[in-house]
């Protein structure tokens, strides 16, 4: 009896055992392939490996300087009333909420608390003072024509004045704010995901760390490099770890970093002589507008970083749901046209600076655009840019080729405006266009009664609207969701690649 008991208890003990022994068997391999999984997804920080390009010999405070190089650092220092999208969107980014209380008056909120990153408060003050130092700026000011000016109404309220009836001023409120005073080393300060630090004699940016904003990229170093072909091949070569390219010199095509375009607002067009001339005559500027392909100038001049001008608004811009224009040439629609207005004599010149290959080979084959309807084309090529802009101001011209950043509110004033800054050629004071963009804009009339007038005058003829490069080091990891007004969306995303 006692043998039976010693074996049953044995066989217990065995089979307890085995129960055990499976149970540490797969608990430990649990234990491991969880320690390996958090392993693999862990990135750690990175204090220097991200380097940007910026000018040593420019200032840094975005309002003074003049280099693209250090206005796109002051996107990492600064903040913004709003943020436009690539679409030309406008979001509140620290403002709060906005109305027009009437239609040349804009308030906006901004919330109570907000602070500078060092921890001076931000209030209505600050963004009226950036607001006036923008306005006087060389790079912000033609974008803030249309707000004549604005001031405090309390810490937290900003009243801004326009210069004219404009629904949307407020796109235009995307100027960096800044405080009124510097930091210790009379670096400006903002209210952004990174500052201005000084770290071994070294000027680097540094990240503002909070709950919302936690990057891989804790340090940022910078690199004085100033020409352009010197930036494009530092990028190539991994030198610099990301730079934008407004593409303005066909050197930046060559670059073979990763990349990724983005919309911008240059608008290339064909200025037309509207008060002498043949070009006075609105069926010829309207056949002159029918004989370009557009689908061609992109391709051919501006090797495809640009997109098409369909209407005046930009394409990308909820504006321009009307085309009035084809990507296509229309040959017999520019012939009858020409035909039209009774003209025999089709002789007419063209200028253009020199200094711009793109804006040279796009006239050259305006030229063979229009020579294919019958117009006899004097290319007139202007080596100094000074002389070019001097023909154009005393409107020496039948046509010119002409590009202007337009403001991020879509404002024509510039064409249509009295003194505008591409109103050469073009009389305002009588123009049928101007009148009804006037009125458009004051909501008296819809779009399509601007459209329309235009479609029968067109003072200009646009042609394309150019884009932007984002290009970064193969080395960098992150989904870039990157725009020409915020080239550094999502950065606490990014991370360099480890072995």
């Amino acid at each position: 009896m006692s043998k039976r008991i010693t074996l049953i208890f044995l066989c217990a003990v065995i089979v307890i055992g085995m129960f055990s022994a499976c149970s540490s068997q797969t608990a430990e391999p649990e234990q491991t392939t969880e320690a390996v999984t958090k392993q693999s997804n862990y990135i750690p920080t990175d204090d220097t490996t991200f380097k940007l390009c910026y000018t040593q010999s420019d200032s840094l405070n975005p309002f003074e300087s003049v280099t693209l190089n250090n206005q796109i650092i002051s996107q990492l220092i600064c903040e913004s009333l709003f943020d436009i999208d690539d679409n030309f969107y406008a979001s509140p980014n620290i403002a709060a909420e906005y109305k027009y209380t009437d239609s040349d008056v804009l308030e906006v909120t901004i919330p109570a608390g907000l602070k500078f990153s060092d921890d001076s408060p931000l209030t209505a003050d600050d963004v009226v003072y950036s607001f006036e130092k923008a306005a006087k700026s060389p790079y912000w000011g033609n974008a803030l024509g249309g707000i004549s000016s604005c001031g405090a109404e309390s810490d937290t309220v900003i009243r801004f004045n326009l210069s004219y009836p404009n629904p949307y001023a407020h796109n235009l409120l995307i100027f960096p704010i800044i405080s009124t005073e510097s930091d210790e080393n009379g670096n400006p300060v903002g209210s952004g995901r990174y500052y201005f630090a000084n770290e071994n004699g070294e000027t680097v940016l540094k990240a503002r760390q909070t709950n919302d904003f936690a990057p891989h990229i804790t340090t940022i170093h910078l690199e004085n490099i100033t020409s352009l072909e010197s930036i494009d091949n530092a990028v190539n070569i991994g030198n610099i770890s990301f730079a934008f390219r407004d593409l303005s010199s066909d050197s930046s095509r060559k670059i073979t970093s990763d990349k990724k375009l983005v919309n911008m607002n240059n608008l290339v067009y064909i200025g037309a002589n509207n008060k002498s001339g043949i070009t006075s005559d609105p069926y010829i500027r309207r056949a002159v507008s029918l004989a370009v392909d557009r689908e061609t100038l992109v391709k051919s001049a501006y090797g495809g970083f640009a997109l098409t001008a369909q209407t005046v608004f930009n394409p990308k811009s909820e504006l321009s749901s009307a085309a009035i224009f084809s990507e296509k040439a229309d040959l017999n629609a520019a012939k009858q046209a020409i035909a039209q207005s009774g003209r025999n004599d089709l002789s007419i010149s063209l200028l253009v600076n020199s200094d711009n290959a793109d804006r040279v080979s796009c006239a050259k084959l305006v030229k063979q655009q229009l020579e294919a309807v019958g117009f006899s084309v004097n290319l007139v090529t202007e080596d100094s840019f000074d002389r070019y802009i001097q023909r154009v101001q005393n409107e020496n011209f039948d046509l010119y080729i002409g590009e202007i950043k337009l403001p991020p509110d879509m404002s024509l004033s510039s064409f249509l405006g009295s003194g505008g800054a591409a109103a050469y050629g073009i009389n305002t004071s009588e123009s049928k266009t101007t009148e009804a963009y006037e009125k458009y804009m004051s909501g008296e009339t819809e779009q399509g009664g601007f459209l329309l007038a235009f479609t029968e005058e067109t003072p200009f003829i646009p042609l394309l609207f150019r884009r932007g490069m984002i290009c970064y080091s193969k080395a960098m990891n992150g989904d870039m969701q990157g725009t020409a007004n915020d080239c550094f969306a999502n950065i606490e995303d990014w991370y360099f690649k480890t072995e």
